[in-house]
């Protein structure tokens, strides 16, 4: 019998790529290759600490049958959210790929938390609470697996502020929507419909990543940095700058 015959220019394989998420309340782990879910893990809420996210790692390869070893590529929710948070998780992705040549990509968390929301013909603004009464906040329309830009720009913003951007009806939604919804909408010169509950997950930091990846935007896991959007507090005593430099 003839030997199989090699095909030329065959299309390369799907990247097994391993998300993080870490900017809110709930640390969560997801792991893909390609455009297909293998699993995912969330740790207990508030605690985003590693004592939480390395289990869910542990957890999420070992049900996949997957070594650190065998994965390709690595997403990270890079932000706004949480100081400690954020740290964490990019920790914990530069330790998984120390040593390696492996690329990584960092996903804004509202594009994450927007694509979280869902399609819908109606836009989304993506909330995240910043404390001192103003929340993150960035507007996009979403597609299927898709996210692009629409609206307010990724800033922080007073309810009232955040309520003379919106140029059309749309969604709230997000960690922030409890504590501003009513002031938005009694505000908004539109239509707004608040969804409630939704937090950021790595399911969709995974499915952002991979779009990446695939765009060729992966990076050295040790250039990553945190986008913290607004300086801490004693950053701004120090430099006087309340936000960061875009």
């Amino acid at each position: 019998m003839a030997a199989p015959r090699t095909l030329r220019n065959a299309p390369p394989a799907p990247l097994l790529l391993l998300a993080i998420e870490t900017s809110g309340r709930t640390p969560s782990v997801a792991l893909q290759r390609g455009d297909e879910p293998l699993g995912d893990a969330t740790g207990r809420p508030g605690r985003s600490g590693a004592e939480s996210l390395l289990p869910c790692v542990d957890a999420v390869l070992a049900r996949a049958g997957v070594a650190v070893q065998q994965l390709d590529a690595f997403a990270v929710s890079i932000g706004p959210g949480s100081f400690t948070g954020l740290r964490v998780g990019l920790a914990t992705l530069k330790g998984l790929a120390f040593g390696s040549d492996r690329p990584a990509v960092a996903v804004s968390t509202l594009e994450a938390l927007a694509l979280a929301a869902g399609p819908d013909e109606l836009p989304v603004v993506a909330l995240i609470d910043a404390r001192r009464g103003e929340v993150y906040a960035a507007g996009h329309t979403v597609g299927s697996g898709s996210v692009e830009a629409w609206g307010p720009q990724e800033c922080v913003y007073l309810p009232e502020e955040l309520a003379e951007r919106l140029t059309g009806p749309c969604r709230i939604a997000g960690e922030g929507v409890d504590r501003v919804a009513d002031a938005i909408v009694a505000a908004a010169r539109v239509d707004v419909r608040a969804l409630r509950g939704l937090e950021p997950r790595a399911h969709q930091v995974a499915v952002l990543g991979a779009r990446a990846l695939a765009a060729g935007r992966g990076v050295a896991a040790d250039s990553l940095v945190p986008h913290y959007l607004r300086r801490a507090e004693a950053e701004v005593q120090r430099t006087g700058e309340r936000f960061e430099a875009p």
